[in-house]
């Protein structure tokens, strides 16, 4: 075992190169559908080697309570990879990232507590942004969870007061932050990481839901950082490097996703889509009339056009469509439909959302397009059929300069020959505006379940002799 351990700390720098190596193919193989998988393993390869690696650097090391927390840890996960739906996998990522924030900061009290060592000025200052860090991660990322699971406590704030309450607690937190690093002040500390706690749930409170998708995104990067900056702290080379790729890759994603909504990362986390937004998207108080029809109607139309595109949001989500929808999609197809998918970079709750749920019915990926490939293609569309999407398929955004989402990149559905939309009501989508689309001559209404709805329009389809 001695000689195990000897080899494995010469050679410990070479093993979490290695990993590095790996953790960068696995950003590599995740950035497509087709390649995920790979790109999954790729980095359980190298979390595994990074676990390892630092099992055996280890001085002095409990072995019955590490062993027995992995193995605990892994059960769960486990547990919860098999049991988790599709619809709460959102809220399941944000909770995620609660648990590297936590880890963070439990590092971070651990290591000041540790009074044998004295810590200078560049480990208390890793310290101090570590712990922020990863405070504000955690109770954000909780909250994020809770308002993605629609629980009743994770209530959107409102009202002049919460941007001076967000401000008072952020250059408190700084205040004591700078404290502990010029003296090395333990309550200092503590009371930093408190407000820290507090100010991560008082900055995402007032976000609005139609925003959560950014808001996930980000909390994805911020976990990534608070893991860097505990590397350093620990001087772990390989929670540095795998860290830092996470916060890097997280905040690409939450640049291209606001640009996507054609709004600042500063608009979306400072400013939100609340209650204002849908003050001024709301309707004049004319009357509107829109066209219902029935799921045999949208069967019909679907059977006898030439081209059909599918755009799904989170009613898909919701009603847990995906797998109707992948038999819709083989049944037009069996009749010689030309049909294709067509995804917002928003759409959904969180980065990717519909793309997961589509790959978990075996959509084939080269029928599943992005916005920016498909939306000059809907001119010459016979039918769109939308299920479950609100904001992303607005008009508005490119006809209403009042509109709060007005210049926001759109899935330019309007231009089709017929839209079809499933809905439960004519409810608001998470922005709070009202949708112009949904009261066009050329759009009809479909009331009802999403998965029902589709599963309707298989049986029309089968029902109606093609």
């Amino acid at each position: 075992m001695s000689d195990l351990t000897n080899m494995i700390a010469a050679n410990a720098d070479w093993f979490y190169l290695i990993g590095a190596i790996l953790f960068v193919l696995t950003l590599r193989g995740l950035s497509s559908p087709k390649t995920a998988i790979r790109g999954n393993r790729f980095g359980m390869v190298a979390m595994a080697i990074a676990v390892v690696t630092t099992f055996f650097l280890a001085e002095g090391p409990v072995l019955w309570l590490i062993i027995g927390a992995m193995v605990l840890g892994a059960l769960v996960g486990m547990w919860k990879a098999k049991t988790v739906a599709m619809t709460q996998m959102p809220e399941t990522v944000a909770l995620m990232h609660s648990f590297v924030g936590l880890a963070a900061v439990a590092i971070a009290l651990a290591t000041v507590l540790h009074t044998e060592q004295q810590h200078g000025a560049v480990a208390r200052a890793e310290l101090f942004i570590g712990c922020f860090i990863g405070a504000i991660t955690f109770s954000a990322s909780v909250f994020a969870f809770g308002k993605l699971a629609a629980k009743s406590w994770a209530k959107t704030l409102v009202g002049g007061w919460v941007k001076p309450v967000q401000a008072i607690l952020f250059i408190a937190m700084i205040g004591f932050g700078i404290v502990y690093f010029m003296i090395d002040s333990l309550p200092a500390f503590y009371a930093m990481a408190v407000l820290a706690v507090l100010f991560g749930w008082m900055w995402i409170a007032p976000i609005g839901g139609g925003d959560m998708p950014v808001v996930v995104s980000l909390l994805n990067s911020f976990s990534g950082w608070a893991a860097a900056g505990i590397g350093f702290t620990l001087g772990n080379s390989m929670l540095i490097i795998a860290g830092s790729l996470v916060g890097s890759s997280g905040a690409i994603l939450s640049y291209i996703m606001c640009k996507a909504m054609n709004r600042s990362l500063l608009n979306v986390l400072f400013g939100g889509m609340g209650t204002s937004a849908a003050a001024a998207g709301a309707d004049d108080g004319a009357p509107k009339t829109y066209k219902a029809g029935s799921a045999e109607d949208a069967g019909f139309l679907m059977s006898n056009a030439s081209s059909v595109v599918i755009v799904p949001g989170y009613g898909m989500a919701q009603g847990r469509a995906q797998n109707a929808v992948k038999e819709l999609y083989e049944l037009l197809k069996e009749e010689g439909v030309n049909v294709r998918f067509a995804i917002h970079p928003v759409a959904g709750r969180m980065p990717g959302h519909m793309n997961v749920l589509l790959a978990e019915a075996d959509v084939p990926y080269d029928d599943i397009l992005e916005m920016d490939e498909i939306n000059s293609d809907f001119a010459s569309t016979d039918v769109v059929l939308v299920i479950g999407a609100n904001d992303v398929v607005n008009p508005s955004a490119k006809d209403d300069p009042s509109s709060p989402i007005f210049g926001m990149p759109i899935l330019e559905v309007n231009k089709a020959q017929t839209v079809m939309v499933i809905k439960r009501s004519m409810s608001t989508g998470y922005a709070g505006l009202d949708n112009s689309l949904f009261y066009m001559d050329k759009t009809m209404m479909i009331f009802g379940d999403a998965k029902k709805m589709v599963e309707e329009m298989v049986r029309s389809i089968n029902g109606g002799g093609h």
